[in-house]
């Protein structure tokens, strides 16, 4: 582990006994995380995903392998020395577990509520958190006057009272509206450059890794089968499980629908285009359209800011003879740089 590692998984694997017999989740599982960064882990229902992130703070213990929290191997700790790691290691869920019989404040200071920590001290700490998530107003409310969006924000605040270096985010915002996921999404960030906590956060969404997570795991039944910065793997994914996540975030996918509705000629090809911040498409598509004799439409269009730079992708259609075409197609894929593919009519 490099000095800038504060977790790192070294060929872990988690199996569970069942009536059916072993069931293995995890397998072969080889992963660092950088301290001070967020950083996610993405996978469809059932990748192990929530095995794995659980794991991190010994909610779930490897079936062999060793997980490590800075020098601390997470999976050789006794029941206390687990307990002591969850202070530093905290934890939010897509459920908020909040206690409706008690009032914010109270959710907010729970975890602390045995520790001897003077009463004033516990205030100003509550206080502290609530302003920092937003909710200095509802210190005396009960969960029941909050919206979920406000109830994950206590959920955070909470998770936040020992301090933690890290914040763990078990699809903290796979139950929220669109509107209130990209508020979440804003605090965790916020959080991450206010206090430097490394956060680390387990979704099947694309788009919450492309707004706030720098590094990125593919999970795939169990395995990590990609990894690597977020803008890296976005614009250059390797694995095809990658590729269906990175389609999920454009729209740039031609269903049949719009296929039929765009009435395309015979003698066509639809090609799908995609660029980053070093190309520019717009002279190439001129150049190319002149040199080969074809006629080149925009049919549709799309571009997003990741880590501060573009992404962006068109659907073209592409007409005229065969050779002059495929003349066409092999000079784009020439130029462009990172990905020309001749679709099919539907996807």
């Amino acid at each position: 582990m490099s000095k800038t590692d504060i977790i790192s998984f070294e060929n872990v694997n988690k199996t569970f006994e069942t009536d059916e017999g072993q069931n293995e989740v995890l397998s072969g599982v080889n992963l660092k995380i950088e301290q001070g960064k967020i950083f996610g882990i993405i996978g469809y229902s059932g990748a192990g995903k929530s095995t794995l992130i659980r794991c991190i703070n010994g909610l779930e213990l490897p079936t062999s392998g060793s997980i490590k929290y800075l020098d601390t191997v997470v999976n050789e700790l006794s029941e206390k020395g687990l307990i002591d790691l969850r202070s530093e290691i905290s934890m939010i869920f897509q459920q908020f577990n909040l206690m409706p019989q008690r009032t914010i404040a109270e959710n907010v200071a729970l975890p602390i509520k045995y520790k001897k920590i003077g009463k004033k001290q516990t205030t100003a700490k509550v206080d502290e958190l609530l302003s920092l998530v937003g909710l200095s107003d509802k210190a005396d409310a009960y969960p029941n006057s909050l919206s979920g969006g406000q109830k994950q924000r206590v959920a955070i605040a909470r998770a936040l009272i020992n301090d933690p270096k890290v914040l763990l985010c078990d699809e903290a915002t796979s139950a929220l509206d669109p509107e209130t996921t990209d508020s979440i999404l804003e605090i965790l960030k916020e959080l991450n450059q206010k206090l430097n906590i490394t956060v680390v956060v387990v979704t099947h969404e694309m788009k919450v890794i492309e707004q706030i997570c720098e590094d990125v795991a593919v999970l795939h039944n169990g395995r990590i089968v990609e990894t690597g910065n977020v803008y890296d793997v976005f614009s250059h994914p390797k694995e095809e499980i990658t590729k269906r996540f990175v389609k999920t975030t454009t729209n740039l996918n031609v269903s049949k629908g719009l296929y039929q509705a765009l009435g395309l000629p015979e003698g066509h090809r639809l090609i799908r285009v995609t660029y980053n911040n070093e190309n520019t498409i717009d002279p190439v598509i001129s150049l190319v359209s002149r040199k080969y004799n074809v006629d080149i439409s925009i049919l549709l269009g799309d571009i997003k800011l990741i880590q501060g730079k573009l992404i962006g992708g068109l659907i073209i259609s592409v007409e005229g003879n065969e050779e002059d075409i495929e003349n066409a197609y092999k000079e784009l894929k020439l130029n462009i740089g990172i990905e020309v593919e001749v679709i099919n009519d539907v996807e």
